[in-house]
């Protein structure tokens, strides 16, 4: 635990003090062939909360690769996406989208990028096994493409659907994840 968490941790006291709140379910690593799409399947349904802590770096020889991801096989017209992001010179925007076929998380640098650079990430899937509302979704990723370009940005998104998350798919837009790409989904207790 780092001192800032520890001390934070410190100060709770009497009920409010959670422990060993995050568990490890699965962790997805790419090997040298790279791979086009990461799965997540058969999730339990003991959590309250997901959470994907993730790196990446796509294959493409462009500057960068999106990173879409999808909830129980839907490929449907069924998600929407907002989209806030800063650069490391001065620009700052924003989107929105609706009528999505996947989340996308925003870009994954690729392969001209500097060697050993990942963008590394952060998602949150909030009540994934509520059967009375639909899913929904925070993410923060960011990177540096190389000793000049810096980005980061920070997603919401939505799938509209009821149903209880079973299987979360993760795939860039482009190309394939690259060797040494991670995947960890961890089950928050609520």
């Amino acid at each position: 635990m780092s001192p800032i968490l520890g001390i934070m941790a410190s100060s709770i006291s009497g009920s409010k003090a959670v422990t060993n709140s995050y568990e490890s379910i699965a962790t997805v690593t790419v090997g040298s062939g790279g791979s086009s799409t990461i799965t997540f399947s058969s999730i339990p349904s003991t959590y309250k909360h997901l959470q994907i802590r993730w790196i990446g770096r796509s294959t493409r020889s462009l500057f960068v690769d999106g990173s879409i991801v999808r909830f129980n096989g839907d490929s449907g017209s069924n998600y929407s996406k907002h989209n806030l992001y800063g650069t490391g010179l001065g620009s700052v925007g924003g989107e929105n989208s609706t009528s999505q076929t996947g989340i996308n998380l925003g870009d994954t640098i690729g392969a001209t990028a500097t060697s050993g650079n990942f963008t590394p990430g952060v998602i949150d899937i909030l009540d994934y096994q509520n059967t009375s509302k639909y899913k929904t979704l925070k993410a923060l990723q960011g990177y540096n493409f190389d000793s000049n370009t810096s980005v980061i940005g920070f997603k919401s998104g939505l799938w509209m659907s009821t149903s209880a998350i079973t299987s979360i798919t993760i795939t860039p837009e482009i190309a394939n994840y690259a060797q040494y790409s991670s995947f960890a989904l961890y089950g928050i207790k609520g």
